[in-house]
């Protein structure tokens, strides 16, 4: 092993999607995963021996990685927030310690380790020409956590990058309870024989970006980028009763929800002077889905 590298979150959807493509791209690599299994499961986990999983909080960090006499990262991907909008209401102090607490100090660990830190922001900041971006406290404390990250770069100096996730649907996305995500419960629905539940109108858009791309972009940016501005998506914007239709299945309309966004699509502008685009389009997503799984 040459280098070591840590992804807060390693064991949720993202981040354990992450480290499987990390295997592959940094072969030279001890991988270090801390997650506080809020979200996240030991069902994620990958079985490799150059990869470490550790419970904890990101607010412990620097404990943590001293604990485990753990040496220097390179690289520091920070996943691991709390990351749902309408539930953020009601979980408002875990939206906090979480976001601002725990990335304040993953940003001091990655400044006194030197290491690059690629932080994972979110699309809500740009929601209605970035007045969303106060809309409901997931979306306020990342789009403050951004203001840090760039501030603390000005002041002390940091290696970073930005990236932001649209939508992200794939292996291991969650399919039940509050925190799983559209895609996901629409695949559970449909397999368990249910109506699809669309959020009224309906005709709120999102740009659906399937895991893969997500992660390849990720690593992109720890590699070639520097700064903000690296937005992860399709650029295509999809209503979601016209996603629940690819299924072929009954729709059932439901009240909408606080705090919510009405439209989300990517400028991929910048992402793209990385070479990346997206190479997962979420209709032929859907249509392999349903052709796998037919309904009698």
């Amino acid at each position: 092993m040459t280098s070591t590298i840590l992804v807060t979150g390693g064991a949720g959807f993202v981040g354990g999607n992450l480290i499987k493509l990390l295997l592959t791209e940094r072969p030279d690599a001890q991988i270090i995963s801390v997650d506080n299994y809020f979200t996240g499961s030991v069902e994620k986990h990958v079985t490799d021996p150059r990869v470490r999983y550790l419970t904890g909080s990101t607010v412990d960090i620097r404990k943590i990685w001293a604990e485990h006499g753990l040496g220097s990262p390179d690289r520091v991907f920070h996943l691991g927030e709390y990351s749902r909008i309408v539930q953020s209401f009601d979980d408002v102090d875990l939206t906090w310690e979480f976001n601002l607490h725990g990335t304040k100090e993953v940003v001091k660990f990655a400044h006194e380790h030197g290491a690059k830190l690629v932080y994972a922001g979110s699309s809500s900041k740009f929601g209605n020409d970035g007045a969303d971006e106060n809309l409901n406290p997931y979306a306020w404390t990342k789009a403050k956590n951004i203001e840090y990250i760039k501030n603390f770069a000005s002041w002390y100096g940091l290696d970073y990058a930005i990236t932001y996730f649209y939508n992200a649907y794939g292996p291991w996305h969650i399919t039940e309870g509050r925190y799983a995500t559209v895609i996901g419960i629409f695949e559970r629905q449909y397999l368990a024989g249910e109506p699809l539940t669309v959020v009224d109108p309906g005709t709120q858009t999102r740009d659906f970006t399937h895991v893969s791309d997500i992660v390849r972009g990720v690593v992109l940016a720890a590699e070639k980028g520097s700064g903000d501005g690296y937005l992860l998506g399709t650029g295509r914007e999809w209503p979601l009763l016209e996603v629940a239709r690819m299924f072929g299945a009954e729709i059932e309309m439901v009240p909408a929800l606080r705090g919510e966004r009405t439209r989300g699509r990517a400028d991929t502008s910048k992402a793209a002077t990385l070479g990346w685009e997206p190479t997962v389009k979420l209709d032929e997503y859907v249509a392999d889905f349903v052709a796998r799984h037919p309904r009698g």
